[in-house]
């Protein structure tokens, strides 16, 4: 089985511990590719960029549409999500998607800690229909690039918020955050709830959708486009656009 891990942002170091972190999860036998945009922001922190790196994102996932079994978004915005599930062939997944309906198997609410603002993840997980389950939600003193140049001093930043959301009710906790992938197994210790990573939980998921063979929709808003013109972007992704 080949997944795909691929991150939204151009931070090349993110990639990697993302790539660290899904190889660690991964079962014998499942292979990780990791893939950076050509083009984009180095990392996402607002609205307007997370739309370039939509397109960004959906190109690089075409050059490798049919060469993978799976695709998992590594990037906790779960940028082009729905795009991606309706161009692509295999089964994709959101690195935030899927920790948080991990979290739903692991108690009743759960909550989320993150970098700096925190309304864009309230808006993605209620579009995921998980806002009922949400306990709450922390942005820590701190960026992404802080967390690959200093982990141990994120991590305790981390630790104080993990704190205040099990006290808000959380049953889990979800490190949001693709740079903060892998952390999750070094902050268990002295965490009182689970800690999941959007990483590690995707691929576990993604084994098991491609396990499944569930078919691909030929009907409906997820069902792939055909004979649709695109033009100016990547030929290969023009290419999904017009055949499906």
């Amino acid at each position: 089985m080949r997944i795909l891990v691929a991150n939204a942002n151009t931070t090349g170091a993110i990639t990697e511990l993302c790539a660290a972190s899904a190889r660690a999860a991964a079962s014998l036998g499942t292979e990780i590719i990791p893939a950076t945009p050509r083009f984009g922001p180095a990392v996402i922190s607002s609205r307007a960029e997370n739309i370039v790196a939509g397109h960004a994102l959906l190109e690089l996932l075409a050059t490798h549409a049919g060469m993978v079994d799976a695709v998992l978004l590594a990037v906790s915005h779960d940028t082009a999500l729905e795009a991606a599930r309706q161009i692509l062939p295999c089964p994709v997944v959101g690195m935030t998607e899927a920790a948080c309906l991990t979290a739903c198997l692991t108690g009743g609410r759960f909550g989320l800690a993150t970098f700096g603002g925190t309304e864009t993840y309230r808006e993605r997980i209620a579009q995921h229909g998980l806002g009922g389950r949400l306990a709450g939600l922390t942005g820590i003193d701190a960026t992404p690039q802080d967390a690959v140049r200093d982990p141990e001093g994120v991590g305790r930043k981390l630790q104080a918020a993990i704190a205040g959301l099990a006290a808000q009710g959380a049953d889990s906790v979800v490190l949001g955050g693709a740079a903060l992938a892998g952390m999750a197994p070094r902050l268990q210790p002295g965490s009182p709830v689970p800690l999941l990573d959007g990483i590690a939980c995707g691929v576990r998921l993604l084994e098991m959708l491609v396990a499944l063979r569930l078919p691909k929709p030929g009907l409906g808003s997820f069902a792939a486009p055909r004979g649709r013109e695109v033009s100016g972007v990547d030929p290969a992704l023009a290419a999904l656009f017009r055949a499906g």
